[in-house]
């Protein structure tokens, strides 16, 4: 590794990952042959699979698992806590204790175009495409083109998806 990157020991990353400078990445788990950009964050208890592109300045937090084969763009946030607050009942600080994580699933294939915002408990499907710029408030059916704010759904993907020569 190089002096910029900073990977927790609990990081478990596969096969030929490759990584930028700049990242941090801790408790989480990378899949073989995935693409990792600069600026990025990903939390304990998130997960990302094989062949995957994360493109710079996203924040992947924990609760968020990114199956095989997708894409995010650049500066892609997800959202894990529907109702964020710094201080508990009592006006403390909040600690892990005082809240629950919510989940986000983007199943394999799916792309997140860049900018877009990604709200806590909503599942991206097979194939789906988000729109730069969107923020997904609810589930994305497979192999949809979703966009907007919040995003809607614009047409299913009838042909095939476009495969890298």
């Amino acid at each position: 590794m190089n002096d910029y990157v900073c990977i927790a020991p609990d990081v478990k990353l596969g096969e030929n990952v490759k990584l930028s400078k700049f990242i941090n990445l801790y408790g989480c788990e990378v899949g073989d042959n995935t693409k990792i950009g600069a600026f990025v964050e990903i939390q304990k208890n998130a997960r990302v699979g094989k062949n995957c592109k994360i493109s710079s300045h996203t924040f992947i937090c924990e609760g968020v698992t990114i199956e095989d084969n997708a894409f995010i763009g650049h500066s892609v946030t997800f959202i894990n806590d529907s109702y964020p607050r710094a201080t508990a009942s009592n006006g403390q600080l909040q600690t892990e204790q005082d809240w629950k994580v919510e989940r986000t699933l983007v199943k394999q294939g799916a792309s997140i175009g860049s900018g877009s915002t990604i709200l806590a408990n909503v599942v991206i499907g097979e194939n789906a495409i988000v729109g730069a710029g969107s923020v997904v408030t609810r589930d994305v059916p497979p192999n949809t083109i979703v966009a907007g704010s919040p995003a809607k759904v614009l047409r299913e993907i009838t042909a095939e998806p476009r495969m890298a020569q």
